[in-house]
């Protein structure tokens, strides 16, 4: 009977020390989760800026024969920079439109110029435009009392989205010298990335990171690069037709346009110009307006269709859902990773995870830095 025991108190035993294990190593990875958590945006962002940039920064190595710390500062300066600009013109944007309304008060002028005749004429909306520009025009005050509660409203928003702007530009340079400090140590970070992929997918491991690396580049340069080169367009049109605050408007496009609507930022614009600028002035900022908000459908088939095509709803959920959980860098994370795990669970789902000819011949690029 003794002898008929001790096998199940060994198993009892085995059991509960197992148990303990499992238990401490679930302790470990929640206390080392929640050390982590402050840092997993700046982790993840620089991590997609690294795959993004690294065919780039190759062949920067390659000029530079070979040193990898010299070209990830070159990149990451440079990265930085193009940060940094959009940044300035905004600031400077700002600072200027705060002094003219400040040399405005000083004189006493109409903070705001009267609507042109031509306006009261525009059908359905002409009447009602023209009071209340008439209104805001020659009575300031009374404008703001009977706008009061959506000014009040409107307030705390933009005082939110300006907090959430700088922190968004901080955690982006923060991003940046983090991606400067993998694309250093890339060798390592593509032997780590490896050994993962072969852990969750086994033999069909190198082939789920191939698929990995070609969707987050892919994705990279036809959603967010096609929305810089439409914003860059755009900031050109409103600087030059002089529109108030072209800065604000470059910015508020930028985020429209990776939310795939950004022709919408365009119609109070071209409504503004039609009733302060001449009808050809206006006409011609409209057709520019048109060329640049069409733009995407041809820069998206050549940067985005070579690569690895996903539906605009899973790009427009990720922009959206990365903007409710991360702020407005979640705009960016969120559209990147929510579509590259779309396309690792339709190859999952498919039972085949074989990358095409385009996408190994791309990756072999980026590897081989030609």
């Amino acid at each position: 009977m003794a002898e008929q025991s001790m096998p199940h108190d060994n198993y009892v035993r085995r059991s509960l020390e197992v148990s303990i294990h499992v238990g401490l190593l679930i302790l470990l990875v929640a206390a080392c989760l929640f050390i982590v958590r402050p840092f997993l945006p700046l982790i993840t962002w620089g991590i997609i800026i690294a795959i993004a940039v690294y065919p780039g920064y190759r062949r920067l190595q390659n000029l530079l024969h070979g040193h990898s710390a010299s070209a990830a500062v070159i990149c990451t300066v440079f990265l930085v920079a193009v940060l940094i600009v959009p940044v300035v013109l905004l600031t400077g944007s700002l600072v200027q439109g705060f002094q003219s309304l400040t040399a405005r008060l000083k004189e006493g002028t109409p903070i705001i110029t009267p609507p042109p005749p031509r306006v009261q004429s525009w059908p359905i909306v002409g009447p009602a435009l023209n009071h209340a520009w008439n209104l805001a025009s020659t009575n300031l005050a009374a404008a703001s009392q009977t706008f009061a509660p959506q000014i009040k409203a409107l307030i705390p928003a933009l005082l939110t989205a300006s907090a959430g702007i700088g922190l968004a530009v901080m955690q982006w340079i923060l991003s940046i010298i983090v991606a400067g400090v993998f694309l250093t140590n890339a060798p390592n970070g593509a032997k780590v990335a490896g050994l993962l992929a072969n852990r969750f997918f086994g033999d069909k491991g190198p082939q789920f990171e191939e698929l990995a690396g070609a969707t987050i580049r892919s994705v990279t340069t036809g959603i967010i690069g096609v929305a810089l080169i439409q914003s860059i367009f755009a900031a050109l049109g409103f600087l030059v037709v002089g529109i108030p605050g072209a800065g604000l408007w470059a910015v508020i496009f930028l985020v429209a346009a990776i939310l795939q609507f950004g022709g919408l930022v365009f119609v109070p614009a071209v409504i503004y110009m039609f009733a302060i600028a001449s009808t050809t002035k206006a006409v011609m900022f409209l057709v520019w307006c048109v060329i640049v908000g069409v733009m995407d459908n041809v820069l998206k088939p050549l940067l985005l269709g070579r690569g690895v095509p996903v539906p605009m709803a899973v790009v427009f959920l990720g922009a959206i859902g990365g903007f409710v959980a991360m702020g407005i860098i979640g705009l960016f994370v969120g559209a990147i990773i929510l579509s590259a795990g779309y396309k690792l669970l339709q190859a999952w789902l498919e039972g085949t995870t074989q990358v095409s000819p385009e996408m190994c011949e791309r990756s072999a690029s980026a590897r081989s830095g030609l």
